[in-house]
């Protein structure tokens, strides 16, 4: 019973990257090399991450909110921009469009943050003999992660690679990122600050990430019309 809750809770967590990958037309251009590289790109930014925070941010003795804290998190966590900003245009792609670049990049991303993140917990907790619903919430909290980095990978196309983009649009754009790239902090904030359990931060995330990935592809539609 505990192996077969394990593989459960992987293949909620791991399945859905797959599943995009193959139902998409990713797989028939053959982006996973494109995948692969931005999730070393990942693995690298989350070091450079882990040591800032190492460095800059002092042990809390308390599960309190600090602001000045908090704030501190919410910069270093746009190394996540930079590195996703390297993968997009550093680095080396097959001839494939840009719909298929930012995906494929999106995925690679958010693939490398639940293996790193996740796979542990999943191998340690999930195979014990209480059964518990945190890794359900966990594997569901990774599709709702895939979804993000999709969107802030298509958000980030649009700022970085899309020239022709309309002028009312760009302040939309960025607004929209900065969003989804403050995700960690905005969650943080509702488990600390305002006390709310898992299960509930969990549908929030979900919640927040089918809207931004509505308004995503409304965006990146708009500015793949030709202007008049």
């Amino acid at each position: 019973m505990t192996i077969f809750h394990f593989f459960n809770c992987a293949i909620l967590t791991f399945g859905p990257h797959a599943v995009y990958y193959s139902a998409t037309p990713l797989s028939e251009y053959d982006t996973i090399g494109t995948s692969i590289k931005s999730a070393v790109v990942y693995l690298v930014t989350a070091l450079v991450k882990l040591v800032c925070l190492a460095t800059f941010l002092k042990v809390s003795e308390s599960d309190s909110f600090d602001p000045y804290q908090e704030l501190l998190k919410a910069l270093i966590g746009f190394i996540d921009v930079a590195g996703l900003y390297f993968a997009l245009t550093q680095l080396t792609h097959r001839n494939i469009s840009q719909n298929h670049k930012f995906q494929a990049v999106g995925l690679g991303w958010a693939f490398a943050d639940s293996v790193l993140h996740r796979l542990a917990p999943l191998w340690v907790g999930a195979r014990g003999l209480e059964f518990t619903w945190d890794y359900i919430l966990q594997g569901l909290e990774a599709n709702a992660n895939l979804v993000l980095s999709i969107s802030l990978a298509a958000l980030g196309s649009l700022i970085w690679l899309r020239k022709n983009k309309p002028k009312s649009l760009i302040p939309i754009i960025y607004a929209c990122a900065g969003i989804v790239a403050t995700m960690p902090s905005i969650t943080s904030y509702l488990k600390l600050a305002l006390g709310w359990h898992f299960p509930k931060v969990v549908g929030f995330e979900l919640f927040t990430s089918l809207v931004m990935a509505f308004i995503s592809w409304q965006l990146f539609a708009a500015c793949q019309r030709p202007s008049n």
